[in-house]
């Protein structure tokens, strides 16, 4: 392999990472690279140490299971499959292997598994569902091994991405069998809200607020949930409950100016939105938010037109 590679481990590495990338599920690519591991680790350490591409971060993955890191080959190979989720990487034979499953830790698959959605791809396919049948597989064994609330929330977050609703609900309570948490309440509220019922979702939230009530968010969460059901009253007085816990928070401060131009048809409110949406980081929740401020009764029309502009901004 070297001799066909000129010498060059990190050509071996790039190698290596095509053929598996092209089957993950083949073990001879693995096994070579384990040879060439056993021959030359200090080389291979090296070409790996500062992954700087897919197909390093691949090989490191596989490294560091035969380093017997299993919880940087976990974080490894979800960075991977966050770029590739058309791939089945996580079909490579160590990912199902005893020695992975048996040592990883919950934290480490489970923030595996939140880097499998880094890039927002679409993951509720039948084919993505197959290509990531191995993670769902890992994260069975090791929320029955080692069960960790806030670990099993995030992976829930996982299958709900995937469409598994039920399988999600079901992490969801299995993690409150060990200890309930804000984080698992938000993680039911969102897959409530996936299925389209807003009443459940309501319910979750509130059930996290009361578990963490100094948490500004949360109240700007429930806040937008009220707004989508029109009771922009109630959006209100949430997001004055979060301003309380964090008064210069700029998002709590825009949504409760658009919800209060929108209840009321405050002039003022909506000029502090205008004044405060450029500065908004997300794009869609600036758009939503002024969508709502400039739907508020007997508005200035200059006014209107000034929000309007920052969206086609």
């Amino acid at each position: 392999m070297m001799a066909h590679c000129g010498g060059s481990p990190a050509a071996a590495v790039h190698y290596l990472a095509g053929a598996v990338a092209s089957a993950p599920e083949n073990p001879e690519p693995y096994a070579v690279l384990a040879e060439l591991w056993a021959d030359k680790p200090s080389e291979l350490a090296e070409v790996v140490r500062d992954a700087d591409s897919l197909r390093t971060v691949l090989a490191q993955s596989y490294i560091s299971f035969l380093q017997g890191d299993m919880d940087t080959a976990a974080l490894a190979i979800g960075s991977v499959t966050g770029v590739q989720p058309d791939i089945a990487w996580a079909k490579a034979p160590w990912f199902s292997d005893e020695r992975f499953l048996g040592v990883v830790s919950a934290d480490a698959l489970a923030e595996a598994a939140m880097r499998t959605m880094d890039y927002g791809r679409v993951l509720d396919t039948e084919g993505v569902r197959e290509r990531f049948r191995p993670w769902f597989d890992a994260i069975d064994v090791v929320s029955a091994s080692r069960p960790s609330p806030e670990a099993l929330a995030k992976m829930a977050i996982l299958l709900r991405t995937c469409g598994l609703t039920d399988a999600s609900f079901a992490l969801c309570d299995q993690a409150d069998s060990v200890e309930r948490i804000m984080l698992t309440e938000v993680v039911r509220a969102g897959t409530w809200r996936k299925l389209g019922d807003p009443e459940q979702t309501t319910a979750a939230f509130e059930r996290a607020i009361a578990l963490d009530p100094a948490n500004w968010s949360l109240y700007l969460d429930l806040a937008d949930v009220r707004a989508e059901q029109g009771d922009f009253t109630a959006a209100v007085r949430l997001i004055d409950q979060g301003l309380k816990h964090e008064p210069a928070e700029l998002t709590l401060r825009a949504a409760g100016a658009a919800y209060g131009a929108r209840l009321t048809g405050s002039a003022a409110e909506l000029s502090e939105l205008i004044e405060l949406a450029p500065n908004l980081p997300n794009d869609s929740y600036r758009h939503l938010l002024i969508d709502h401020a400039c739907a508020g009764p007997a508005l200035p029309s200059e006014l209107v037109a000034a929000a309007r502009r920052i969206q086609n901004s």
